[in-house]
């Protein structure tokens, strides 16, 4: 069958899974039931999400469908260097343990939405917030934009061409998510997450067997990299070693600070509901790793398709029956749902208790809240899908490797503002410029690349952007946090208010 041939029994099963999550989708409004006039209840399903929600839940959402396309399609493309989403996923889950059940408690404590109501709090002022706020919403939509891409790709493979079937299956995701806020996207991912455990254990146990076994797709693709030449190759080259690790070091710390996974932590009904999922969610890493092998058992299956995006389903295609095509590509489609949704509630939460409340209508009542929430889920969804439509679609790729370095950004006040009440807010506010402005400099330089090359005695060394303007931030928040007086006075309305940054708390 021809590439671009409609495949109708794929097509079949495809609607079939699509129309199943769907129904889920509206009738999550009444599961866990509350007032969704309350924006906790729709933005954070009431925080009551217990351990097996919130474990298919924050990872359904920090394993996207992209995710399934992109890192395979890097394997193929470079070799042992896409790998490094393992070891950044493997550094992530003590990080989640150790940070996020006590930025929970705080949020708790407070009845806080979103992180930066939590900065707030401490702090006070609005500005600095504000600018948190945009950091998340910002680095956000090109994020949503790389899911509907996935979505995209996997539509193609089935034949069906055009931006119709991709507005359809936007129009779906933004009804249900505006009916029934984050408790949509919580129950879909139950059958998100059983579909890909499905796809990937399937086809890294047929695949390879078809291939000749493990050692004939090993061969095969080490034959076609040194081929290429290069640093590509099954094993990591040595000047490579850097890079992957500061990739995924700075990856790792960057992950839970974007508002969709933000958003599924503060959804738990504990603290010790976060600390477990940090247990068990390294399933997910041991998923990661079979879903990369699917880019050298594409090179061995000799799949050389137009885009390095279309690899996996080229490879299924080729390899599998047409209803499992259908069902793989609903898989991952639905994949793309459940982030993308998480997503826009993340933003939008922010948007509207960080951004329009404190400087639109301080007043806004609970409902009235939750309706501009609903109406920015929306805008942020319409932005993305605009963005993939009438853009090409590298750059969205290339502005979600600035997101990351953007999102970096907000890490010291956070974290670090959990653990000491000593920092300042001038200096936190003086540290994410200087690294919003460094980060995006230095990445502009290498034409929107992630990696920038420091030399030192003559030897080169590769780093992640994102982790030289944290560092930078780093540094000139704590240097200016030692070098202000510890309390700072600022005139406003004709009062005078007391900003005790040195000891926490606002009055």
């Amino acid at each position: 069958m021809k590439a671009d041939a409609l495949d109708l029994p794929a097509i079949a099963v495809f609607i079939a899974f699509f129309a199943l999550v769907t129904v889920l989708g509206f009738i999550a409004s009444r599961w866990k039931a509350g007032d969704l006039l309350h924006l906790h209840e729709w933005g954070l399903g009431g925080r009551r999400f217990g351990v097996a929600v919130s474990w298919f839940l924050i990872g359904g959402d920090f394993y996207t469908a992209y995710t399934v396309i992109a890192v395979p399609a890097l394997v193929y493309s470079v070799g042992a260097y896409g790998f490094f989403a393992l070891p950044f996923t493997i550094i992530v889950y003590p990080f989640i343990f150790l940070v996020m059940p006590k930025l929970w408690t705080a949020c708790h404590r407070g009845a806080h939405v979103t992180a930066a109501d939590f900065v707030q709090s401490v702090y006070g002022g609005r500005w600095f917030v504000a600018a948190i706020a945009a950091t998340g919403i910002i680095a956000t939509m090109p994020y949503i934009a790389l899911q509907l891409v996935g979505m995209q790709v996997v539509i193609q493979s089935l034949g069906i061409h055009g931006e119709l079937p991709l507005i359809a299956a936007f129009l779906i995701l933004a009804a249900y998510t505006y009916t029934s806020g984050l408790r949509a996207p919580a129950m879909i991912a139950f059958v998100k997450d059983i579909m890909i455990y499905i796809v990937v254990i399937v086809t890294v146990a047929v695949i390879p067997v078809k291939l000749g076994g493990y050692g004939a797709v090993f061969e095969a693709a080490d034959r076609a990299f040194s081929l290429k030449g290069g640093t590509t190759g099954i094993i990591l080259h040595p000047s490579q070693f850097s890079a992957y690790a500061t990739l995924a070091l700075g990856s790792a710390l960057a992950a839970f600070m974007y508002p969709h996974t933000m958003t599924g932590v503060l959804s738990a009904n504990s603290a010790d509901t976060v600390k477990k999922n940090a247990v068990f969610l390294p399933a997910y890493t041991l998923l990661l790793g079979l879903i990369a092998l699917l880019g050298l058992m594409a090179i061995a299956a000799g799949i050389q398709p137009e885009a390095s995006s279309d690899v996996v389903p080229a490879l299924i295609r080729r390899l599998f029956p047409s209803w499992f095509l259908g069902f793989s590509a609903a898989a991952i489609a639905i994949s793309a749902l459940v982030p993308a949704a998480v997503m826009s509630i993340g933003a939008a939460n922010l948007f509207t208790r960080n951004l329009y409340k404190p400087f639109v209508s301080q007043r806004v009542t609970p409902a009235h809240e939750t309706k501009n929430a609903k109406l920015a889920s929306l805008l942020v969804k319409f932005g993305a899908l605009t963005f993939i439509i009438f853009l090409p679609t590298e750059y969205a790729i290339d502005l979600q490797l600035l997101g990351g370095i953007w999102i970096l950004q907000i890490f010291p006040a956070i974290v670090f503002t959990l653990y000491t009440r000593r920092l300042k807010l001038p200096a936190l506010f003086t540290g994410w410029f200087a690294g919003i402005v460094s980060g995006t400099a230095l990445s502009a330089a290498q034409g929107l690349k992630p990696v920038y090359t420091l030399n030192f005695g003559g030897a080169h060394y590769p780093i992640y952007i994102g982790l030289i303007a944290l560092l930078m931030n780093i540094a000139i928040t704590f240097a200016l946090s030692v070098a202000l007086p510890s309390n700072l006075l600022k005139k406003r309305n004709n009062e005078t208010i007391r900003f005790p940054f040195s000891v926490g708390g606002t009055k």
